[in-house]
């Protein structure tokens, strides 16, 4: 039998502190000590409960061929009702109840989350958490629009996707003619009002954009801005992924190093997803994030709440645990503290380790439900 990413409880209903000594902190983060009120939680494999990703939508503005494509999310694709997604009281909530169990770091995500509505208020609610590291990840687009109100709100970082300094690449990877000089005006602006460090993450499609790296690194390279590569990933089940359209990590690394002499760094804490190097001139770094060539899921703490309430256990699950219909049907905190404890007790995941083509053609969440 295959063992696969999946949660310990049934599918999602559709109709209803103190950071530790080995991550990167911030100003705002060392202000306030904070630690977990319960026993910090592990899983079957050891690994605790650190980093909470949350998407807020499962619409977005993009329709990126990896992970959107056009002929499954048309004119016709049914998304799910404003009253099926989690309230920003109910997500507030909810985090404050994963942190008792050690939750650090939280990431807003989508779809595109800044096409929610008033997303600055989930902002500003979240940013009162003593202690937590507040970060979100965009497709840049309202980026320029939104960054001041999210600075003000206690956003701290923010991530940006960007695939293509070539504006024909990347208006034909986000297949709705976006051109990408708004989305360096977004970066732009998230810079001038303090979103820093600020992340790009470059999705590598071999034969679609891998041209674009060198240029990509030759552009970010003394900017203070942290490029980083992720190889194309079998997330999902629409995205048409192929092994051979996998460029490894190794491949990139050598591809910019040739330019562009780097070496590699220790990680910023254990866990972290990006392998980091940086420029041997000191001129700043780019991370590489590998998750089909060189599995890290023996360190991964990452859990994801998708925008109606369900828990999911690994960015390629099959099912998920819904915390919605508990929260609306009246469950208390200690209820919830003992459903989300039972799932993450349970998790055995380990998908990009035993990734196969068996694996591969299971019918997985997609990313745009729960996010990247």
């Amino acid at each position: 039998m295959l063992c696969v990413a999946q949660a310990a409880a049934p599918k999602a209903d559709n109709n209803s502190g103190k950071r530790s000594k080995n991550r990167m902190t911030t100003p705002q983060n060392t202000a306030i000590a904070w630690k977990p009120a319960d026993p910090p939680l592990a899983d079957t494999r050891g690994r605790p409960l650190r980093d909470l990703r949350i998407s807020v939508t499962d619409r977005c503005n993009f329709r990126c061929t990896y992970c959107m494509p056009k002929e499954v999310y048309g004119r016709d694709f049914q998304f799910l009702e404003r009253s099926q997604l989690l309230n920003f009281d109910e997500v507030h909530r909810l985090v404050k109840i994963f942190r008792r169990h050690g939750i650090e770091k939280v990431r807003i995500t989508g779809g595109e989350p800044l096409v929610r509505r008033q997303l600055e208020k989930l902002i500003e609610m979240l940013a009162q958490e003593p202690g937590l590291d507040l970060t979100l990840t965009t497709n840049g687009s309202l980026l320029k629009q939104k960054a001041q109100a999210l600075k003000d709100a206690g956003l701290t970082r923010v991530t940006v996707s960007l695939d293509s300094l070539d504006d024909a690449v990347f208006r034909g990877m986000n297949d709705v003619d976006f051109p990408v000089a708004k989305v360096l005006e977004g970066i732009e602006e998230a810079d001038r009002v303090g979103l820093k460090p600020l992340k790009v993450n470059m999705v590598v499609k071999r034969g679609t954009n891998d041209q674009s790296v060198v240029d990509m690194a030759r552009f970010f390279k003394g900017s203070g801005h942290i490029l980083r590569f992720i190889e194309f990933m079998d997330v999902g089940h629409t995205n048409g992924w192929q092994m051979g359209h996998v460029v490894p990590s190794r491949e990139l690394a050598s591809r910019i190093n040739a330019e562009f002499p780097i070496e590699p760094v220790d990680p910023n804490y254990i866990g972290e997803v990006a392998e980091r190097w940086r420029y041997k001139d000191g001129s700043g770094e780019v991370g590489f994030i590998s998750s089909v060539t060189q599995a890290f899921c023996k360190d991964c703490t990452r859990a994801r709440l998708s925008a109606e309430g369900s828990l999911y256990t690994c960015l390629f699950a099959t099912e998920g645990t819904d915390l919605r219909n508990l929260i609306r049907g009246g469950a208390g905190d200690e209820e919830l503290s003992a459903a989300i404890a039972r799932v993450w007790r349970a998790r055995t995941d380990r998908y990009s380790e035993i990734r196969t083509a068996d694996t591969v053609k299971l019918r997985k969440v997609e990313m745009s439900y729960i996010g990247g």
